[in-house]
């Protein structure tokens, strides 16, 4: 049977293609791979020789950044893999198993940068006087992080993916990072050497925040959490459109790494053939996965009869008396 042609308002969005996704993936991160290594071997070479503690902190996390990078374009890799007998979805959660690691990766850089931060604010005699360059450093990396944020978040956008989300946000808190040790140098040239690793300690817990907003956030995705109501309410309308479908109940959503997989309950006229259900669910389930970042859709018929009161004797519930049972296509 030919897909149902979405119509000219709401056409297919090529942009959610897996094809699509994972080449702007691997744009996206070579590009920051190339941003961070120019940061990160600028921020701790000039932090050691102008004694800033708070640069030194900022390239690590630049340096933070560089390891998620890479472990963004393996994920991106073995995402794309096809499915298999141990994974008939395929293995678009190595996305989400890769934000979980950038989040545990964030949390625990956080945690060292604040704990080396907090030793030197307990001997603040050991505390040097900065030099001015590190001050220009910081501006520059504030700038260029700025900027490969943007970037990162649009492409992220365009392609509605959570896991480079997460890694262009990685690179925003490096600019707020590097906003904080501009701020910990300017105190330390204008005499209060303490606003060096205090700027560092902060730039710890920054990191350390969002490590776990990240990791929490991918934890609840492997264990199944639905994507939101403005989303749901799209597939929604999408089945209600198609044509012999008078009723769509009972859809449940969850995630498959930045892609979905539903199942609906369909209602279709109970005076039509068993064939005819079939192929109307095929059309619903085609218009879906054509529209929508879905995976895939399984529906199950229920017969629908217009005498019947609204909400009764439609939802194919075999242990209901005078309710016959449903009939589950997936469209294969």
């Amino acid at each position: 049977m030919v897909p149902f042609p979405p119509p000219p308002d709401d056409p297919e969005d090529l942009a959610h293609t897996p094809a699509e996704r994972a080449a702007a993936a691997s744009r996206s991160t070579w590009v920051s791979v190339g941003v961070n290594v120019a940061l990160a071997s600028t921020q701790v070479t000039v932090g050691v020789f102008s004694k800033s503690q708070g640069l030194i902190a900022d390239g690590i996390h630049s340096l933070s950044d560089l390891l998620a990078d890479f472990v963004v374009l393996v994920a991106n890799r073995h995402s794309q893999k096809e499915a298999d007998a141990d994974h008939p979805y395929g293995h678009y959660r190595y996305e989400t198993a890769a934000s979980l690691a950038l989040g545990m990766l964030l949390l625990l850089v956080g945690g060292g940068m604040l704990w080396t931060a907090i030793g030197k604010l307990e001997h603040p005699d050991s505390v040097p006087q900065v030099h001015a360059v590190a001050l220009w450093v910081a501006c520059g990396a504030l700038v260029a992080k700025e900027l490969l944020f943007r970037y990162m978040l649009a492409v992220a956008k365009r392609v509605k993916s959570s896991m480079l989300v997460a890694n262009a946000w990685h690179a925003r808190s490096d600019a707020a990072s590097s906003l904080v040790v501009g701020i910990g140098i300017v105190g330390n040239l204008a005499g209060y050497p303490l606003l060096d690793p205090v700027a560092a300690a902060i730039v710890g817990f920054m990191v350390a925040r969002m490590g776990w907003s990240f990791g929490w956030d991918a934890l609840h995705d492997l264990m199944d959490r639905a994507v939101d109501e403005e989303e749901t309410a799209a597939i929604r309308r999408t089945l209600l459109e198609t044509p012999g479908v008078r009723g769509a109940h009972d859809l449940r959503t969850r995630k498959m790494g930045d892609m979905i997989v539903a199942d609906a309950h369909l209602e279709v006229d109970a005076s039509l053939s068993v064939d005819e259900g079939h192929r109307i669910a095929v059309q619903a389930r085609q218009r879906v996965m054509q529209r929508h970042r879905v995976l895939n859709l399984m529906t199950h018929v229920d017969p629908w009869n217009a005498t019947a009161p609204a909400g009764a004797a439609t939802r194919g519930d075999a242990s209901r008396p005078g309710v016959g049972g449903g009939h589950s296509a997936n469209g294969l």
